[in-house]
């Protein structure tokens, strides 16, 4: 079963938060454990709830702190973005998130507000957010002001919008449709040929109605008289301006009246109207101009027996006026006409049996580079590794370190020398308190370490003063650690060459038992999946052997982060359409992992197009569990592998993480020394993974 749905609109006053009520209701009654989760929420006073958050939460009696209802206010998240922190800004609302998702059965979330100035940015982010968090979609659209054609052209580029953003949308619901226009609609969208079901609920003239309480406590006017009236709902407003007896004609049942606090005659005419079945009933009395009834009116007033609420505000008749008519009417908890009336509504005319059976069987087959990082980090913190990272005066190691350290992934140690290191942390404002620094000559294990290394490399002719000066070397020095574990993983290379970073580690890390070389993985985190790609960054040319290995160890480094290995040995020919000596090669190297490891499903030789294509597949090599589906990607050489990653990387928008180095005893992971502050938290995270293995 789906374990969420995300609410959201392209418009402002879209009726979302009554959609919201709604599906509550539907997963009310079948689900014990259920939260509502608002990703961003707009920006309020210290002290104040956000009213559809109130709404849910309240009429629900959900158990949740208020805290944990949303991800964060809309200036926090305009802030993130204006630094260029959208990841940041993303992280946080998915820790958030997760956690709801660990503790209850699901989680409903409704997304922005699309007022303002921020609408473009809402839209990106609500798009975003729901896909990375395996969230379908239900659209809510507004029809107020529109007629039909411009209803179903609006829902309709709303859904492409959504659906181009990579969200899945398992319905539509178009709100405020007038009664007049609502078979006419249901006719207009049923000869659309959609498999997008859209349901259309009906304009209701209670529900755009203010309550006197809403209109109270958005003037911050003071209640004077009746309040236990102001759930009372205001079907009209009209300003008293002329004589009473002029003014009785103007009123119709359910107004509210906007009059002068000087307004003596309006103020008692309106009381005594209130309960006379000869006159409209008056819903209630906004006095403007702060200014109180006359003592003697108070008398008369408390004499009576009149059923109807006064406010006093400071402001004006004209923009007191001005400020009723800009309230976005919002359902509150004690409302519980306006809840009845909705959910009645909805239950009318939403097919909530089929609503709720797409919601069950819905599974998200999406893996968003996010999803991906989020889970490697999730699974890093699980059991805490110590990583070494050599280059420890480099300014990204330092940057990415902080980052590690602020979110608690790993212990992180760095090597050079101390004095200027904290030197480097204090000028670029790091907090770093929780790192070690180890100067490798000045450290208690220097001459253990040379000692060590020169018993393990004596038989190549290295002498103790040798072992010295290597192991005055920050890679051999980190390796060192990682190999006598002090360290569970090392990570060098951004300013570093492989061969520096590599060679230690070959030296006395040694390859795994059954293995003869090192190779490589890139994690290439496509749009919507994550694929292996190996080896890309190691060996130039390998034979069939030793292609065996490398799809051997990477099919087990798919495995190890969650990937379900089907592996392809990627040729320029397809089955037993070519020959050659490099198709040969592949052919022997499938047929190998094959008598070794039965259990891997492995095709080759194999083109890119048939291994990644279904339709491709079916015509090259149909029946094949592996073509068209293909998870990890072999590739014959150095040449290929490498340019096919980078052309992937940047053709297809793709975050590419790695290289990773498997075929070691201990996980000693290489940087390129373009790599970013987010390479390098991925590459540690990655190592920190190893480790735990």
């Amino acid at each position: 079963m789906s374990k969420s749905l995300y609410i959201t609109t392209t418009e402002p006053k879209s009726g979302k938060s009554l959609v919201a009520l709604g599906i509550m209701e539907l997963l009310n009654s079948g689900l014990s454990k259920i939260a509502f989760f608002r990703p961003i929420i707009k920006t309020r006073q210290a002290g104040a709830i956000d009213p559809d958050i109130n709404l849910i939460r309240t009429h629900y009696n959900l158990q949740m702190k208020y805290e944990d209802t949303f991800g964060m206010e809309m200036d926090k998240a305009l802030e993130l973005i204006s630094e260029d922190k959208k990841s940041v800004l993303i992280d946080t609302i998915m820790a958030k998130y997760k956690k709801l998702e660990e503790e209850f059965d699901f989680v409903l979330m409704e997304g922005s507000d699309f007022t303002g100035s921020t609408s473009s940015f809402e839209f990106e982010i609500n798009s975003e957010l729901a896909k990375n968090l395996g969230a379908p979609v239900m659209l809510v659209l507004p029809a107020t002001h529109k007629d039909n054609d411009d209803i179903l052209s609006d829902l309709n580029l709303a859904i492409e919008s959504y659906s181009n953003s990579g969200c899945t949308i398992i319905g539509s619901i178009v709100t405020r449709v007038t009664k007049e226009n609502l078979d006419d609609l249901k006719k207009s969208f049923e000869q659309k040929t959609t498999s997008i079901p859209a349901y259309f609920i009906p304009e209701n003239e209670i529900l755009r109605t203010l309550t006197m309480k809403e209109i109270a406590e958005s003037l911050d006017a003071e209640v004077l008289y009746g309040s236990q009236y102001l759930m009372r709902h205001a079907y009209h407003n009209t300003v008293a301006s002329m004589r009473l007896e002029n003014f009785l004609n103007h009123i119709k049942d359910g107004t509210l009246v906007i009059v002068s606090g000087d307004r003596s005659d309006i103020i008692l005419g309106g009381f005594l109207c209130s309960g006379n079945k000869n006159f409209p009933r008056i819903m209630g009395l906004v006095l403007t101009g702060g200014i109180r009834p006359d003592e003697n009116i108070r008398k008369i007033i408390d004499g009576l027996d009149a059923h109807i609420p006064v406010i006093l505000t400071k402001e004006d008749t004209l923009r007191t006026v001005y400020q009723i008519n800009s309230i976005d009417s919002k359902v509150a908890p004690d409302d519980k006409r306006k809840i009845d009336i909705y959910l009645g509504l909805f239950e009318s005319n939403v097919d909530t049996k089929k609503l709720k059976e797409k919601m069950i069987v819905y599974k998200s087959k999406l893996v968003t580079p996010k999803m991906f990082e989020y889970d490697l980090i999730q699974r890093a913190k699980s059991l805490k590794k110590h990583i070494v990272l050599p280059e420890g005066i480099e300014e990204r190691i330092l940057r990415a370190a902080e980052v590690l350290v602020d979110r608690d992934v790993v212990r992180v140690t760095l090597l050079g020398k101390e004095k200027e290191i904290i030197e480097k942390i204090k000028r670029l404002g790091l907090k770093l308190k929780d790192v070690t620094i180890i100067e490798p000559t000045a450290s208690k294990d220097f001459q253990d370490y040379s000692e060590t290394y020169y018993e393990l490399r004596k038989h190549k002719g290295i002498t103790t003063d040798n072992a010295k000066d290597v192991m005055s070397d920050v890679s051999y020095y980190g390796t060192m650690m990682v190999y006598k574990g002090h360290a569970d993983g090392m990570v060098s290379g951004s300013v570093n060459t492989t061969q520096h970073t590599i060679r230690p580690s070959l030296e006395f890390v040694k390859t795994k038992p059954g293995f003869s070389i090192v190779s490589s993985v890139f994690l290439m985190c496509l749009p919507d999946k994550v694929l292996v790609y190996g080896d890309c960054a190691v060996n130039p040319n390998p034979t069939s052997a030793e292609l065996a290995e490398i799809a051997i160890s990477s099919a087990e480094t798919a495995k190890q982060f969650g990937i379900e290995p089907r592996v392809a040995m990627l040729s320029y020919s397809t089955g037993d359409s070519g020959k050659g000596e490099e198709v040969e090669k592949v052919r022997e190297a499938t047929a190998l992992v094959r008598a070794k490891m039965p259990h891997i499903l492995i095709e080759g030789p194999i083109q890119y197009d048939a291994a990644i294509d279904l339709e491709v597949a079916s015509t090259k090599m149909p029946n094949s569990p592996v073509a068209g589906k293909a998870t990890v990607f072999i590739f014959p050489d150095l040449n290929t592998g490498n340019n096919t990653y980078k052309a992937v990387q940047r053709s297809a928008n793709a975050v590419a993480i790695g290289p990773v180095l498997q075929g070691l005893k201990k996980p000693v992971n290489d940087l390129s020394r373009g790599c970013t502050i987010p390479d390098i938290v991925n590459t540690v995270v990655i190592t920190a993974i190893q480790a735990q293995e």
